[in-house]
């Protein structure tokens, strides 16, 4: 004998948007990161009267410490573009098809939580 179980529908939680967009964040941060680098150590050095290039390291005495080694350092960091602006992008491509495929799931209601015996269609193994 089988009982007619009313299942109560469950609530359904709200897309992970935040979630994405907290990627995207790392994403971006990372690919642009030695850009960063670059701007600051330019900013610093141009604030303190300083040369920095890629060419060799400069001595800047900043507050009777030498930071031209370390400006010169993450002013160089900057060739690491070539490598992390295409691999972000490479990111940022897999992360749209991801929140693309996501979405449409979501809102189809297939990426639902699973069925537990309660909500379970009749006649289902268990």
């Amino acid at each position: 004998m089988q009982t007619n179980q009313v299942s109560v529908p469950e609530k359904r939680r709200r897309f992970p948007t935040a979630t994405y967009l907290v990627v995207l964040g790392l994403i971006g941060l990372v690919a642009l990161a030695p850009l960063l680098s670059v701007f600051i150590a330019g900013g610093i050095a141009s604030a303190t009267g300083c040369t920095v290039d890629e060419g060799s390291s400069h001595p800047c005495v900043i507050a009777g410490t030498d930071w031209g080694e370390t400006l010169y350092t993450m002013f160089v960091m900057g060739w690491f573009m070539f490598l992390t602006i295409p691999l972000g992008a490479i990111a940022s491509m897999a992360w749209l098809m991801t929140l693309i495929v996501h979405r449409a799931r979501w809102k189809s209601g297939l990426a639902a939580v699973a069925p537990t015996p309660t909500n379970a269609p009749i006649g289902s193994s268990k």
